[in-house]
Parts: structure tokens; sequence; C-alpha cells
């Protein structure tokens, strides 16, 4: 079901197609929003208009309100499994409660999607296998970001498990959206996981989104996600690794080998840092194209030309106001003036299989 198909489908629940278009954007990218980003999508004035819509949406059970301390502003859970299943996705994560922390990254989400309005963004994961089928005929679709999950007696992958909003430009370049700031460990896991994928890409962003309260940051961030992707091995380096993997893969018990075997010992300690132990166990699961990452150029000589990028975009909002349903401190600071932002473009809803063959066909 293409975007365009989600909105009529909605519409005939009984709002206006500008509502759907919104209400379709909130389901596929965050399932919460807040009354000012509606404003923003619309191109509206924050009043009157504003709050009947969100009245409406309670009213008739599409959404949940979640109110703030301050109540300056309110938060909407947009759940109705009516709604998700006009646009083909009735059991879709975002019906699902959440945590406060993750609230904050999914309202994130949602303004850094509906600030670039210059991007068609890919909704489903079947959307994002069929464009990079398209645009990367060359990548295996086992290659995509992914992550293995064992259940009992078998194990499946999950496609996407970040579920990063990816936006394509009409130049045909893909953006990443990562929300900030993350752990180190999960930033680091994110990037080895999309190497593979932004080495196979002709033109590609990565675009780190940081709050007003976290903007000192982003250049750590930058600087750290560069290295991430193009610091390399040698080559006696990248041996030494392989075989420490093959090794230690078969040993019954890695400190008994490593006090019986001083090379294994030295392999153990030079690479007992957390991004050699991710990409070991990545290793354990996918097989030696994750080795890639610390072997090949493919991600530096995009930076370097300029067909990759990595950057930051600060949003001008404050997540505070939302206190105490994120736990902290009651305060004015942080407090958005009347959850009013200038009006911003709506996201574009050409149909990404046509613009993937569009851009292969030029």
């Amino acid at each position: 079901m293409t975007f365009e198909d989600g909105v009529a489908a909605v519409a005939k629940l009984g709002v206006t197609e500008r509502q759907a278009r919104f209400l379709v954007t909130v389901m596929r990218h965050s399932g919460l929003c807040v009354p000012r980003q509606f404003a923003t999508f619309a191109g509206t004035a924050y009043g009157h208009k504003v709050s009947r819509f969100f009245e409406r949406l309670v009213k008739r059970g599409y959404a949940t309100e979640c109110g703030c301390v301050h109540n300056r502003a309110a938060l909407y859970h947009v759940r109705h499994q009516a709604l998700y299943r006009a646009i083909g996705h009735p059991e879709s994560r975002y019906r699902r409660l959440v945590s406060a922390g993750h609230a904050v990254n999914r309202l994130m989400r949602l303004d850094a999607v509906i600030t670039s309005g210059d991007l068609h963004w890919l909704g489903s994961d079947d959307e994002r296998v069929a464009f990079f089928r398209l645009v990367a005929p060359s990548h295996p679709s086992e290659r995509l970001p992914h992550t293995v999950v064992n259940v009992p007696s078998s194990s499946r992958v999950k496609l996407f498990p970040e579920g990063l909003p990816i936006g394509v430009a009409p130049t045909g370049r893909v953006v990443f959206v990562l929300v900030m700031p993350m752990s180190h460990g999960d930033f680091c896991a994110c990037l080895q996981r999309h190497a593979a994928l932004l080495g196979a890409l002709p033109g590609w962003t990565l675009r780190l989104v940081f709050d007003r309260n976290a903007a000192s940051r982003a250049a750590d961030f930058e600087t750290e996600a560069r290295e991430e992707l193009t610091r390399q091995l040698s080559a006696g380096s990248f041996a030494e690794f392989t075989w420490y993997c093959r090794e230690r893969q078969s040993a019954t018990n890695t400190r008994v080998r490593a006090e019986a075997d001083e090379r294994f010992w030295r392999a153990h300690r030079a690479f007992a840092t957390p991004r050699y132990e991710l990409l070991y166990r990545r290793w354990l699961t996918d097989g030696d194209s994750v080795f890639d990452l610390v072997s090949s150029t493919a991600i530096a000589d995009a930076l370097d030309r300029g067909m990759g990028r990595i950057e930051s975009q600060i949003l001008p909002f404050s997540y505070r106001h939302l206190a105490p349903l994120v736990a902290l401190h009651s305060s004015s600071e942080g407090v958005e003036e009347g959850e009013r932002t200038p009006a911003r473009p709506q996201p574009r809803s050409a149909s990404s299989l046509q613009l993937a063959e569009s851009l292969t066909n030029n």
C-alpha cells in the first residue's frame, strides 16, 4: 500500500485529506504526536482548528491524550486499530504503549520527518526492501540492516531493527535519520548494521538529529560516526582479527585458551573493545561479510568525494515541557511558547518505487 493509498483509506474514516496525510505520517513514523506538529505539517496557525482536530480524534477513540504538567501541551497516541488497518499495518509496533524516553525519541523522529518536506519517506520494511533492490541491485537483501532474533528452537531475521526514518531526495540521495543522543553501544551497533548498505549506495546522508538542549554534543557524535565507519585495520591486524574470531568461536573456554596460547591472549587483549566485540557478535550470525567495515574503503571514498555525508540537524524545540511524563523536574525552562512553529512543506507523496525506477533509468 502506497502513502496515497493510505491517505485515501484514512480519509474515508471521517477526516479531511490534509488531516489524513498527517495521521498517515504519524502512524508510519512514530504513533505519537503533539498539536504543534500538525500545525507545522498543515501550514496553519496553532489555534482553534488544531485543537478541534485533536478533540475529535479523542472523542472518536482514534487517539488517547496524556496531559503534561504545565497544561500548555498534550501528547497524543494515535493507536486505534481501524486507522492502522486502513494503511495496511494493523499490527504496527507504534500502536503499543511506550516508555517516557521512547516517547521523546518518537516525537523527535516525527519532527525530523515533517521538517524535511523535500524528502519522500519510505514507510514500511517492504517498501524499503523494494527500493534498495532497485537502487542498489548488487547489494543482496540479506545484507540489509538487520539483527538475528533467537527464539526457542529457531532464529528469525529482523530487518531495519532501529526503524530509522529513511528519506529519498529528488536527486536520489538517501537520508538516514538517527535521533540522538544514543548510548555509545547502540550508536556503534546501528552504524555497523548500516555500513554495508551505505557502501553500496551512490549517494547518502547520515543525519544525526538533536534537540536544542543537546546541540553542543553534535560535533562529537559526527566525529565518532566518521571514525566508526572509516577506521580500518592494517593488513596484518585484519588477518589477526579474522584469525582471532575463528579461534574464539572454536574455543570451549576463552580464558583457558588465553592462558595456554600467547597469540590468542595477545589478540584477545587487542580486540577487547566494544567495536570489535560488536563485530565478532555479528560475524557469528552474518559471516565474513561483516569484515568489510574494517577492510573496505567504500565509505571513506564516498565521504571524500561528497557522495556520502554525515551531518547534524538541530531541532528548534525542547521536550522538557512533557514533564512529568518524561520524569523531568517541573520548570518553565524549555516550554515551547504556545507550541507554535513556522509552517513548512508537507512530505512528498510520490511512490518510492516510481522514484527508484526513475533514478535507475537516468
